[in-house]
């Protein structure tokens, strides 16, 4: 069922002078109508990113009330349009809340170690700018990262703009297995705010993917915000908790949060932990690419998502779209895409995950000219399963780009419990049979710089309907919904701990 829920609060408020008041929303899907004591306060469009309505002339001491009418009914000009392949869980789907703060206050920063056209051994230097709403020219803005011997103040421009570049006095640089995160303090006037920030360099170099200047490959898993044991979307720290823990105990370095821009809460934890994040916007297959409009939503996602997570080391990759037909308006509009990513944020690697095309013989030929667009190259593929028999892995001849590809979906699907031969559709030891082809495959596709088994946990979808097997969830996980983890999930965790699939270099 999909349409407009409505959700009204009463609470006691009590006004300060000199402060403005803001109504926080973590995400709502997917438009958002807003009242507060009955007057229309902001619209939203987007159900996976954060927005804030300021209600500072709508509040007044003592009891007041406040609106919101959420409508998830999906459309056709829409991001993600009107096909999905998963549940569309509508309403307020993630924290709503008050926030008091200065009348100038900081609304926006980036802190992060210097990206030039090469990571230089030794160099600690960060740069970036702090934001200050509201504030004239030449009002200062003091940076503090104790533990890096940085202890500077700068000063806003015209637009209350603070760029700075600043040398710490040492840095450990963050990675997995060494996930170091700073205290960075920042104040201005009567606003101050501090952040645990991580500093590292990402980039490409030929088919190579560096992180602070060494070769990695990614080991990880594909992610729905579908919260474990409960199911529907992720939104609390103990939803959050679990995920990880199954990501830790299968050895990932990497997860791909598909196919949207999951909770903060999820980013935070991989800086904590040291995983790597492909994070996305919902362009997922089918949309209307032909329309202006459309493409202002996009740009709109895209920047909302890159604001919210610029400061988060763990996210290496901004990922434009997942499997967009192959025609010139697509790839248009997605190039033009990427290029805003990169300047928005030239510190990260762009990236979007391609389909097909399907094998003629022997052979898989990529000649998607949305490639030449990317830093590194998604390449979803299900040899095995939606086509072909997983031993057709074994002399499948890829020809793909020259830059570094990432297996950013293969799989099967199977009930947890469920047993058979190695042969046999729906049983555990048949997706263990097509994973096991794929590595072989896998191995001798020089260029593979990661992989992402789809999917890390079943998740539900309306689309999946097969009685006894499906039951409205998506069951290519190698963890069921419950948490109960299928033979797949062994053979992962046997594979990482032993790093026997792919190569860094």
């Amino acid at each position: 069922m999909e349409g407009v829920i409505w959700y009204q609060r009463d609470f006691e408020f009590q006004p300060r002078p000199n402060m403005r008041t803001f109504l926080h929303i973590g995400a709502a899907n997917y438009k958002s109508f807003i009242w507060v004591n009955q007057k229309r306060i902001c619209d939203h469009e987007g159900g996976f990113t954060p927005f804030d309505c300021e209600v500072t002339t709508a509040l007044h001491a003592g009891s007041n009330f406040v609106v919101i009418a959420v409508d998830s009914t999906r459309d056709v000009d829409g991001i993600p349009s009107v096909g999905i392949d998963w549940f569309n869980y509508g309403g307020l789907t993630r924290d709503v809340s008050l926030v008091n703060l200065p009348t100038r206050f900081i609304d926006d920063y980036d802190v992060h170690l210097k990206h030039g056209p090469a990571l230089s051994p030794g160099d600690t230097t960060l740069t970036g700018y702090v934001h200050v709403e509201g504030a004239p020219a030449g009002t200062p803005v003091s940076l503090r990262i104790p533990e890096a011997g940085v202890n500077t103040t700068v000063s806003t421009d015209a637009s209350g703009l603070a760029p700075f570049e600043v040398r710490a006095s040492s840095l450990t640089l963050w990675a997995p297995g060494t996930p170091k995160l700073y205290k960075v303090s920042l104040a201005s006037g009567e606003d101050a705010l501090t952040d645990d920030i991580g500093f590292r360099d990402i980039r490409v170099d030929g088919t190579r993917i560096l992180l602070n200047g060494k070769a990695i490959f990614l080991e990880g898993a594909n992610m729905h915000a579908e919260a474990p044991y409960r199911t529907g979307r992720v939104d609390n720290d103990e939803d959050v908790k679990n995920i990880f823990g199954f990501l830790k105990e299968m050895n990932a370095n990497f997860v791909r949060l598909c196919h949207y821009p999951h909770d903060e809460r999820m980013e935070r934890a991989a800086d904590r932990d040291g995983i790597m994040i492909w994070s996305e916007i919902p362009l997922w297959q089918h949309i209307s690419f032909e329309k202006p409009a459309v493409y202002a939503k996009a740009t709109f996602m895209l920047n909302e998502m890159i604001r919210r997570d610029r400061n988060k080391a763990s996210v290496i990759l901004w990922s434009v779209s997942n499997e967009t037909p192959n025609n010139s308006t697509r790839t248009e509009f997605l190039k033009n895409l990427a290029k805003e990513a990169r300047r928005l944020d030239p510190t990260r690697l762009i990236t979007s995950a391609l389909i097909g095309p399907h094998a003629t013989g022997d052979q898989m030929v990529q000649n998607d000219r949305l490639a030449d667009a990317l830093d590194v190259v998604g390449q979803n593929e299900y040899i095995g399963w939606y086509e072909g028999k997983p031993e057709d892995a074994d002399t499948m001849h890829w020809t793909l780009p020259q830059k570094p590809i990432v297996m950013s979906e293969f799989g099967a699907e199977v009930k947890q419990g469920d047993h058979g031969t190695k042969n046999q559709r729906w049983a555990e030891e048949q997706q263990v049979n097509v994973f096991e082809h794929q590595f072989v495959m896998i191995n001798k596709i020089p260029q593979v710089r990661g992989v992402a088994p789809w999917v890390l946990m079943d998740f539900r979808s309306p689309t999946r309907n097969i009685p006894k097997l499906q039951d409205g969830f998506n069951r290519k996980g190698l963890i069921a919904e419950d948490g109960k983890k299928k033979q797949a999930f062994d053979l992962f965790r046997k594979v990482y701990q032993q790093h026997s699939v792919g190569k860094a270099e």
